[in-house]
This record gives structure tokens, C-alpha cells and sequence, in this order.
């Protein structure tokens, strides 16, 4: 039984290495590892990234839904929690406009020899070691507001292919529309 978790986890963590390869490759080859790109992208000149993400989101989503229902992976669903999720996105969002990374970016950056991404990545390492040792004086704030598992589907009490229908079919549309502007 140990022996076939262990060979279970050694090829989930090979697929997450390849897919995290392929993936940082991907964002090389698209431009959005160049500090110039993702800052046009936060200043709305060069939709670039965003047009990454939103291709990235319609393939993924339909790739993890084909393996889920294939019974390879089951969907892991975090609690919803208001209070973390605003405060992380406003240090992500602070650290993204200063440092002109995204995690993903950042770590495609370091990658490619970039200098400056590489003390980005030592901040963002600091950040998460802060976080780790700070966790047990805030983990009351974190909980509070706790509103349990929720997804998309079950708010708007509609079955999960439709909404991934949806939700794919608009990021299509808004990429269509961004090309068609040329933006």
C-alpha cells in the first residue's frame, strides 16, 4: 500500500514538474517573462498577459475537468475566506506594481538570468517566510468569515459544464475582441 502512494505522489510530482516546465517555456516564448510587457499590461498599453492568462484558464479549466471526470484528480476546494482574499490580492497587486512580476512571470523571469527578478524571488520568498512565522498571530483573521467551500456552480445553482461553458466561451469572446481592436 505505501509503495503504491509513493509511486502515485513520485508521478504527480513529475507531471507537476513537466507541466510547470511546459508552462514556464510557454510564458517565456509569449513575451510575458519581459518586464516591459507586463508593465504595458498593468499600464492597459500591451494585452499581452492577458490574453496568456485568459488562454491559459480556457485550456486549463477544460483539461481539469477532462481529468477530474476521468477520476485522475479530484478537485481540492478551499474555503472561502473574504477577509485573506482581500488583503492577499492587495500585496499581490502591490507587489506585482512594484516589482512588475506575477509569481508565474517572476519565476519565468528568474528562468531566463533576468537580475532583477531573481531579488524579487528572494523578496517573495522573505514575504512567504514572514507569512509562515506570522500565521499563528493572525490565523484568527484569516478564519473569521470562514464562509466554507463554495464554488461558482453552487451560488448560481448551475451544473459545472454549463458554467465552464460560459465562463470560457466570454474569456473567447473578450481575446476575440482584444485582437480585433488590436489592442
Amino acid at each position: 500500500m505505501l509503495d503504491r502512494f509513493r509511486e502515485k505522489r513520485s508521478l504527480r510530482l513529475i507531471t507537476a514538474l513537466v507541466v510547470g516546465l511546459l508552462f514556464g517555456f510557454l510564458l517565456q516564448k509569449g513575451g510575458a517573462t519581459e518586464y516591459e510587457v507586463l508593465v504595458n499590461q498593468l499600464l492597459l498599453r500591451d494585452f499581452t498577459v492577458l490574453k496568456i492568462i485568459f488562454s491559459a484558464i480556457v485550456v486549463g479549466s477544460l483539461g481539469f475537468q477532462i481529468v477530474v471526470r476521468a477520476g485522475i484528480a479530484d478537485p481540492s476546494i478551499k474555503p472561502f475566506k473574504p477577509k485573506p482574499i482581500i488583503v492577499g490580492g492587495l500585496i499581490f497587486g502591490a507587489g506585482f506594481a512594484l516589482l512588475g512580476y506575477c509569481p508565474g512571470t517572476l519565476a519565468g523571469a528568474v528562468g531566463t538570468g533576468s537580475i532583477h527578478a531573481l531579488l524579487g524571488a528572494a523578496g517573495m520568498v522573505a514575504g512567504a517566510s514572514a507569512f509562515a512565522n506570522l500565521y499563528p498571530r493572525i490565523n484568527n483573521f484569516i478564519e473569521k468569515g470562514n464562509r466554507g467551500r463554495l464554488t461558482i456552480p453552487e451560488v448560481l445553482k448551475v451544473e459545472v459544464g454549463l458554467t465552464l461553458l460560459i465562463v470560457d466561451l466570454l474569456l473567447i469572446v473578450i481575446m476575440a475582441l482584444i485582437e480585433i481592436n488590436n489592442l
